[in-house]
């Protein structure tokens, strides 16, 4: 299937059972490798979850089963109805399980999540997408096949790191902007039209599908006793190939990169841009497993293994991380809007061998005055793989401090998106009879905009990168004289005009 990559298992398949012999398990596919699903009440349900402490496979582990309470007490104290909401926007870029289990095994997806449906009674389940490919047109077409197509609805969100938050996803389904919200709200009180909801991941949904039908007993069969059953991982190898592994729970991460034909390389990076880094030595001897990747000083978080070839310069890959994650944030509060791509632009500096020590105390001191201070997690979620980053790479930043590089290029094996479209086809633009040398775009966009000495914006011709161009918009409509704006840059050739 194009664009969708490659799945394989280590031990017996379950939720990959059947995708060895076809592409796609259509409903009548799908009824060839598994039993139809009896249906549960709601305490019956709730049981069964905490049986195999059934947990939340978006990133937190969050314990379903606590979920399903808090929606039902909701609903109770508020006498209204339920929503099930399935995130399967994936906005990790690392991150391939999800599309894989929506283009590849969409009606586990969909009969776990309606088992949920049934339970709570809910009035809407609701899927959040934002891959318009293969995973979008098989979970559309798994609705119609089974004749839900005026109960669920399907929902595509713009595919931003951000977007899988669970209260930026919950705006985007009632149609504002995918941000956080700037406050804590949980969805299980207020969610998709204000109503009690049901958020988990699509995996979660699967993997609930997969417990109704083996049962408690043969669902513990693989995995650990306090892990039972099988983890989902998104594998990077060699040229950026992806590979998503179905393994038990507790195996070890040195068998699961074997299949994969990759080793550990300089060091592992688990749990994605908001994980963390392990040293070859702690992923030779790290298991797949939440307690023991944490036990090992990472976490599990989505499933996200990513080893890194020697060939390649380590701190300049995480530095384009860096700015990636410090252009993809809310932008709402002031650790993301100005704190995280400070500390970026630090760690660029570091990359690049400038202000000897000082660039590394900038991101240590940085990211101690970001952490837990944001509007949402993606501060301490960014803080904490930077962080491990230059402690793991603690040689390799050494030696960029004395020599200026370690003599390696950066070959981009960490995928960044937009690096391939680099320019909007944009540029900035400011009306000189309105400015009146505020400042304030200075300080919401400074890898775009420096001041003069009196406070007025110094442009250039430069066209504002694809990354950076969320951030210009809200600059010019935060300007208080209204003198900043974005118009079509003369330079623009015809592939960046048609995707600004």
């Amino acid at each position: 299937m194009s664009g969708i990559p490659d799945v394989l298992h280590i031990g017996p398949a379950r939720l990959f059972q059947g995708l060895d012999r076809l592409q796609r398990l259509d409903l009548d596919g799908h009824r060839k490798f598994h039993r139809v699903l009896p249906d549960f009440s709601f305490r019956e349900l709730v049981a069964l979850a905490e049986s195999v402490d059934l947990r939340g496979r978006g990133g937190a582990a969050f314990p379903f089963a606590r979920k399903l309470q808090a929606v039902d007490s909701a609903v109770r104290r508020r006498d209204s109805p339920a929503v099930v909401l399935v995130n399967a926007t994936e906005g990790e870029p690392a991150s391939a399980k999800d599309k894989v289990l929506l283009a590849r095994a969409p009606h586990l997806v969909l009969n776990g999540a309606m088992l949920a449906v049934r339970a709570l009674n809910a009035s809407e389940l609701v899927i959040g997408v934002t891959d318009g490919g293969p995973p979008e047109r098989s979970i559309r077409a798994a609705v119609k096949e089974v004749g839900r197509a005026g109960f669920v609805r399907v929902v595509h969100l713009p595919e931003r790191f951000i977007t899988g938050e669970g209260g930026a996803l919950v705006r985007g389904v009632n149609g504002l902007e995918p941000i956080p919200p700037g406050r804590k709200v949980r969805a299980a009180e207020s969610g998709v039209n204000g109503l009690p909801t049901l958020l988990s991941n699509a995996e979660t949904f699967a993997q609930l599908a997969m417990l109704a039908e083996l049962g408690t007993k043969g669902y513990r069969d693989i995995g650990t006793q306090e892990e039972p059953g099988t983890v989902l991982l998104t594998v990077s190898g060699a040229a950026g190939k992806r590979t998503v592994v179905e393994a038990p729970s507790g195996v070890p991460l040195l068998d699961v990169l074997r299949r994969c034909g990759v080793g550990v390389g300089q060091g592992v990076m688990i749990g994605g841009y908001h994980g963390a880094w392990l040293t070859p030595v702690g992923a030779a001897n790290a298991r797949v497993s939440r307690a023991a990747m944490a036990e090992a000083g990472a976490t599990l978080g989505a499933g996200i293994v990513v080893p890194l070839d020697e060939g390649t310069c380590p701190l300049g890959e995480v530095a384009r991380v860096a700015d990636y994650l410090g252009a993809e944030s809310a932008g709402q509060c002031g650790p993301c809007r100005l704190g995280l791509p400070a500390i970026a632009r630090s760690f660029s500096a570091l990359a690049a061998g400038k202000s000897g020590g000082e660039a590394l105390s900038a991101i240590q001191q940085g990211s101690s005055v970001v952490r837990g201070r944001g509007a949402c997690h993606h501060p301490d979620g960014t803080t904490r793989f930077l962080l491990s980053a230059v402690d793991v790479f603690s040689d390799d930043v050494a030696t960029h401090l004395a020599r200026g590089s370690c003599g390696r290029p950066v070959r981009k094996l960490l995928p960044v998106p937009g690096e391939q479209d680099e320019d909007s086809g944009l540029q900035l633009t400011v009306d000189w009879s309105r400015c009146a040398g505020h400042g304030l775009c200075g300080h919401l966009v400074p890898e775009l905009i420096k001041l003069d000495p009196y406070g007025y914006p110094m442009l250039t011709d430069a066209q504002v990168p694809t990354r950076s161009l969320w951030d210009a918009r809200q600059a010019a409509e935060m300007c208080p004289a209204l003198a900043l704006g974005l118009r079509r840059s003369p330079t623009a050739g015809r592939s960046a005009l048609g995707s600004a």
